[in-house]
C-alpha cells in the first residue's frame, strides 16, 4: 500500500511569504514556512527513486528540474537532494527547525549568485587523434611501425594506441586547464567532475555572482573562437547550487540509538562532552593492538561498532546536550546536512 508524503524540492529565504503560497504556474508546489524560511514541497505518493526504472526517473528528473527553475525566479533556492520526502507538514517544520541556522549561514554564501554548468567537448574528436598522429613522437612511431620488415604485430598495435591516448589525454588535460584558468578569475568556485568519454574534455560546474554571468558566456564565445572551432562548449543554466550545496535529510531510528547509548552507558540526558568521554574511553578499552592473539579480530568489529556508535550519537546530539527519552527523541530525530555531490 502507498504512502502520501511531502515531496521537498528544496528550502527558500522567504520572509514575506505566508503559509500556502504558491508560486505563479507551480501547480500543487506550495511553502510551508519558519521564522525567515519556508520549504518548497507538494504533496506526494512516497516513491523509492533509487529503483525507479531510467526512463520514470529521467521523467522525474525533469520535473524536479522544471519546478527548481521556476522556485529560482521568485527565491534563492538550497536545493533537495532528488527524491526527498518526509511523512507530513509537521515532518516539514521539524526539517526547518532542525536546519535553521545552517539554512541561514548558506543563504548568505548563495544570495544573488547561480551555479552553470560546463561541458566541453572536440567538434571531431576523429579529427584531432589523426592530427595527433602527424605530430612528434607518435608520428615517429608510426613510421617506424610502417618501415618494419616483419610486419606490425598486435603488440605494436597497442603500444601505438597507448601513445596517441597518452597524447591524446595530455592534450586534454592542457585544453581543460586553460579553460578553467580563463574562467576562474569569473566566478567564486568550480567543482569538476570526471569526464564521461574521449570526446569531452571538460566538465564541471561553476558558482559565480548573477550579474558575471553574461561575461562568464562572453568569455565562453572568446574560447571557442580560440580553439579555432575544435572545441564545442554547452552551458546549463542558471542553476541552484546542486554542485556545492544539496540538502540531505536524514530519519534517525530510535532503536538505534538506544543500542548507542547504551553502549556508551549514558542516561537519559548527555552533553556533547559525555559522548565524546564515553567514545574515548570505550575506544581505548576495545583497540584492536592491545589484545593480542584471539582476542585481536573480536576486538577489531567491537572497535568499528563503537566508532559507528560514536558517530550515529554525535549526528543526533547536534547541540550543546540532548535527550534520549522518546518524546525528545520525537522532536529531534530528523537530521539535515547540506553536502555536496
Amino acid at each position: 500500500m502507498s504512502r502520501k508524503g511531502k515531496y521537498i524540492y528544496g528550502v527558500v529565504r522567504d520572509a514575506h511569504h505566508a503559509a500556502g503560497t504558491k508560486p505563479a504556474a507551480l501547480n500543487g508546489v506550495y511553502t510551508v514556512p519558519y521564522k525567515a524560511v519556508s520549504a518548497a514541497v507538494s504533496d506526494s505518493e512516497i516513491i523509492d527513486y533509487e529503483n525507479l526504472p531510467g526512463h520514470i526517473a529521467a521523467r522525474r528528473l525533469f520535473e524536479h528540474q522544471a519546478v527548481m527553475e521556476r522556485l529560482m525566479e521568485e527565491f534563492t533556492v538550497i536545493p533537495a537532494r532528488l527524491g526527498t520526502y518526509v511523512y507530513g507538514e509537521e515532518e516539514v517544520t521539524q526539517v526547518l527547525t532542525a536546519g535553521y541556522r545552517m539554512f541561514q549561514d548558506i543563504f548568505e554564501k548563495i544570495e544573488g549568485r547561480i551555479e552553470l554548468d560546463v561541458m566541453a567537448s572536440w567538434v571531431d574528436l576523429r579529427a584531432v587523434v589523426q592530427a595527433l598522429s602527424e605530430e612528434g613522437e607518435v608520428k615517429a612511431v608510426r613510421q617506424a611501425l610502417l618501415d618494419k620488415k616483419d610486419g606490425i604485430t598486435v603488440d605494436d598495435r597497442i603500444e601505438a594506441g597507448m601513445l596517441v591516448k597518452n597524447c591524446l589525454d595530455k592534450k586534454k588535460t592542457e585544453c581543460a586547464g586553460a579553460v578553467k584558468k580563463s574562467l576562474e578569475n569569473l566566478c567564486r568556485d568550480i567543482k569538476e567532475h570526471g569526464t564521461p568519454d574521449d570526446a569531452t574534455i571538460m566538465n564541471a560546474a561553476f558558482f559565480l555572482d548573477k550579474e558575471r554571468r553574461v561575461f562568464f558566456e562572453e568569455r565562453l564565445e572568446e574560447l571557442s573562437d580560440s580553439f579555432g572551432g575544435e572545441v564545442r562548449f554547452k552551458c546549463v543554466g542558471p542553476l541552484p547550487p546542486y554542485n556545492f550545496y544539496v540538502l540531505e535529510i536524514k530519519r534517525l531510528r530510535y532503536d538505534e540509538i538506544q543500542q548507542a547509548r547504551k553502549k556508551f552507558a549514558l542516561g537519559d540526558f548527555a552533553t556533547k562532552k559525555d559522548i565524546k568521554a564515553a567514545y574515548r574511553k570505550y575506544a581505548s578499552m576495545h583497540h584492536p593492538d592491545k589484545l593480542p592473539g584471539p582476542q585481536h579480530a573480536q576486538a577489531g568489529a567491537e572497535y568499528v561498532a563503537i566508532a559507528d556508535a560514536y558517530s550515529l550519537l554525535s549526528t543526533y546530539c547536534r547541540y550543546d546536550s540532548c535527550s534520549f527519552k522518546a518524546e525528545d527523541f520525537a522532536k529531534n530525530s530528523i537530521v539535515v546536512a547540506a553536502k555536496a555531490p
